[in-house]
């Protein structure tokens, strides 16, 4: 039985413990989610008038409405915070001072402001008309700074060879940054990238601030504003909103996915010539029996002595 340097095998008493463990805390869990399940049963969410209120055409309108302003804030958002990320970075790695000390300032602070109060000051001081621009312009300036941060991760991990034999080669440094080192920091760090563009369509949610009707601010519109049985149909509505929005992550990380592998199965580089058999050089591979070297007309070629004149061969 092998063993990590980290983590001890357990022997067979601990592998019966943490077998019951596992077990009483999978008890545990059904428990709890039967308890709430019986609970919301007997206060009534959970009942088949809740649900129909999905059946109706004006409330699957809104949902699908807000589904694409969603995706089209999201969409915004992403590509805008992906073109600031690159900038960023390629800035805080400038050799010009006052370019990387804007920059590094400009990447701390609007990491320290909380996303909520970016994108209310953006919709109040600027875009108040413009709720969709104000929620997209917020979310690429903080999620840009993020990006930014793993785009200088991934092409400071590019080995240093390969940028000075990119300058070794005679290229500027911007060629040595668009052509080497961007693209390797992208495939390298492509699972963190994603991973912060899922962050960001879960939090076109908080649109419901400046009051845009994305999927939350039309969720809460749903459930406050139809009644059924004399309750607002809370549960249901975040139920099936949470599950609508857990969709979109999933395909998003299965694009991923799908591209990560596509581009690991690319080729790439410089195709390889095929082996060939050597060519055969005149009179040097001859096993004919007759004298080696190379053949004149009448004769043999003459031999030179190193010590001496030319001499003809008998």
């Amino acid at each position: 039985m092998s063993a990590s340097v980290l983590y001890d095998a357990p022997g067979p008493k601990a592998v019966v413990r943490n077998r019951i463990y596992a077990v009483v805390g999978t008890l545990a869990i059904l428990a709890l989610i039967v308890v709430s399940v019986l609970r919301l049963s007997d206060k009534g969410h959970l009942a088949p008038e809740m649900w129909d209120i999905f059946n109706y055409a004006g409330i699957r309108q809104n949902i699908a409405d807000a589904i694409v302003a969603t995706l089209k804030a999201f969409g915004l958002a992403a590509v805008g915070s992906l073109v600031l990320g690159v900038v960023l970075a390629v800035g805080r790695l400038s050799d010009h001072k006052p370019v990387s000390w804007l920059a590094t300032g400009f990447i701390e602070l609007f990491r320290s402001i909380p996303l909520l109060i970016t994108i209310y000051a953006v919709w109040v001081g600027f875009l108040t008309d413009y709720s969709m621009w104000a929620l997209a312009l917020g979310l690429s300036i903080y999620n840009g700074c993020v990006q930014a941060e793993v785009l200088r991760a991934g092409i400071n991990s590019v080995p240093k060879g390969q940028r000075e034999a990119a300058y070794a080669l005679g290229m500027s440094k911007t060629q040595v940054m668009v052509s080497v080192l961007i693209p390797q920091a992208v495939r390298a760090m492509l699972p963190t990238i994603i991973s912060q563009l899922v962050v960001t369509l879960k939090d076109t949610s908080l649109g419901f601030i400046i009051l845009y009707p994305e999927l939350l601010q039309t969720a809460r519109l749903i459930a406050s504003n139809t009644q059924v049985n004399g309750q607002y149909p809370y549960v249901s509505t975040i139920i099936v909103i949470g599950t609508i929005y857990v969709a979109m992550c999933l395909a998003l990380s299965a694009l991923a996915t799908w591209i990560e592998k596509r581009g690991r199965r690319a080729k790439s580089g410089i195709a390889t010539a095929a082996a060939v058999e050597p060519a055969e050089a005149p009179g040097v591979l001859d096993t004919s029996g007759g004298p080696l070297g190379p053949h004149v007309e009448g004769g043999t070629a003459p031999l030179r002595d190193p010590e001496g004149p030319q001499t003809q061969a008998d």
